[in-house]
């Protein structure tokens, strides 16, 4: 018997916010020091009243307006609750039947809803030293110390988290881990999050069953599903895809013997590749939702969804088909350059000076190059991000620009590079101060081309014998007598004409 999967996402977004969701503790994931950020607010504390983060609210509409999503007119928060030690209220503001948005639609899959609740604290597990377990002066109702631990930093608690719920559309891993990628570029082109994965702004948890698919069956229910187990702890991309062909294989497995797969919450372990049992899966029902008293609801209209619609930057869809009609790449390059936004803004705008010099030179194949091999070369070397960067794009055109017309060799603009990152200089000034003009004397060059050849009578017999690389040898002996300061194409004529005589 064949087995039909049908998976569901759900993705947890931390979104980047000056304070957290409901007071004004800073929002700041790189805070190192435990239960800095935090108040009476976010850490529960009786009479303290939550007051939503405006900016938040925001985020959450841009990007259900960026998928496609209904923005609903009114909109309320809800208690979600349940008891866990990272949870201070003993319950957790969110949304339940009144969600920011409904519906919309990534690369074919069904968006069911995006809400906006509150994330919780973070568990510390670590041990304890044997001899820091005994004290002779503990009070005689105390605790003994324990040799293991966990400890609870409030740090993340009550940080903005979005929520996006997928319908069970997704049949296969790699469909799966390619919305995950998807969205998560959307988030960053967005700016709402930076939606990276091992620092926990991007959880995303799998709901995978498995059913039966009874070939030319007139009673088979097309939209029966079968029984769900969540997955959780997916860290990469990479573990989704191992996660979600485990289960599928698993459940499969389950159902071939005749057995039941149990509706459950199990987790990904990464060091032994397979699933976990956790607990049985909760029911909506357990969570006994209800409105949320200290928050009214609330009209959405006040955030201007029209405005904020009109003011969506270009997402990765549409700068794909034009970047490769406006600059003749092909889908890997333009894939390459828009997976990272900062990326793509600094070759649009080393792209729109270099289109400006004179004269216009269009070579943005060499500009690709020079930028995502040399230049981010440099930058990994040096630890450098674009924000950060000291080369202007119009200074980096400039030096594609003298590579494109032959006025530099590829050397030459290498070690020019390397030290614009340092100086931010423009390149112009790197060659007047450094005398570092090409060699194009022809007399001069001539001069290097007869030493060479009388010097390397072997290379002129493998060259005459058809071996053509003999000339890029004796090229690149010229090169080195002329400390990498000779125009290389004159030089190759010069030998040429030199070897036919």
């Amino acid at each position: 018997m064949e087995y039909k999967p049908t998976i569901g996402l759900e993705i947890h977004v931390e979104l980047k916010t000056r304070t957290k969701m409901f007071c004004d503790s800073l929002n700041n994931a790189d805070e190192k020091e435990p239960n800095r950020n935090t108040c009476p607010v976010c850490l529960g504390h009786p009479g303290t009243l939550p007051v939503p983060n405006k900016e938040a609210i925001r985020h959450v509409i841009r990007v259900g307006l960026a998928l496609g999503g209904t923005i609903n007119p009114v909109t309320k928060f809800d208690r979600k609750n349940y008891f866990y030690p990272d949870l201070p209220k003993g319950y957790q503001i969110s949304q339940y039947d009144q969600p920011l948005v409904t519906g919309g639609n990534l690369l074919g899959v069904q968006i069911r809803r995006i809400h906006l609740e509150e994330d919780t604290g973070t568990l510390v597990h670590t041990s304890v030293p044997e001899n820091e377990n005994k004290h002779e002066n503990d009070h005689p109702y105390s605790y003994s110390h324990p040799s293991r631990a966990s400890l609870v930093d409030f740090n993340r608690s009550g940080v903005p988290l979005m929520e996006l719920v997928t319908e069970p559309d997704i049949t296969s891993a790699e469909q799966a881990a390619e919305f995950g990628k998807e969205l998560q570029l959307i988030l960053r082109y967005l700016g709402v999050s930076d939606a990276d994965m091992e620092k926990g702004h991007l959880r995303i948890e799998a709901n995978i069953s498995l059913r039966p698919e009874i070939p030319n069956s007139k009673s088979q229910n097309p939209n029966e599903l079968g029984t769900k187990v969540e997955i959780k702890n997916i860290n990469s991309f990479k573990a989704m895809r191992g996660a979600v062909d485990y289960e599928l294989t698993r459940q499969e497995e389950v159902l071939k013997a005749g057995k039941k797969v149990s509706q459950e919450t199990r987790g990904w372990d990464e060091a032994k590749q397979k699933t976990v049992s956790q607990r049985s899966k909760e029911e909506a029902h357990d969570y006994r939702y209800f409105p949320e008293p200290d928050i009214p609801p609330f009209a959405t209209s006040v955030f201007e969804p029209e405005r904020l619609a009109r003011e969506l930057p270009e997402l990765p869809s549409a700068k794909r088909t034009r970047f490769a009609k406006e600059y003749g790449l092909d889908a890997k390059q333009a894939e390459l350059l828009i997976s990272e936004p900062k990326l793509s803004e600094y070759f649009e705008e080393s792209a729109s000076e270099l289109k400006s010099l004179p004269p216009s030179i269009t070579n943005y194949q060499l500009l690709i190059n020079y930028l995502t091999s040399d230049l981010r070369g440099l930058m990994g070397e040096k630890g450098i991000e674009f924000g950060a960067l000291r080369v202007k794009p119009e200074h980096f055109a400039h030096l594609v620009s003298l590579a494109a017309e032959k006025k530099i060799t590829s050397r030459q603009a290498k070690d020019m590079l390397r030290k614009m990152v340092v100086s931010d200089e423009d390149p112009e000034d790197i060659l007047r101060d450094e005398a570092a003009q090409s060699v194009s004397d022809e007399g001069k060059l001539r001069q290097v081309v007869e030493m060479v050849l009388v010097a390397n009578p072997q290379a002129i017999a493998d060259y005459k014998k058809g071996k053509v690389q003999s000339l890029q040898f004796l090229v690149g002996k010229a090169m080195g007598e002329l400390k990498g300061k000779g125009n290389p194409e004159t030089l190759r004529k010069l030998f040429t004409d030199e070897l036919k005589k």
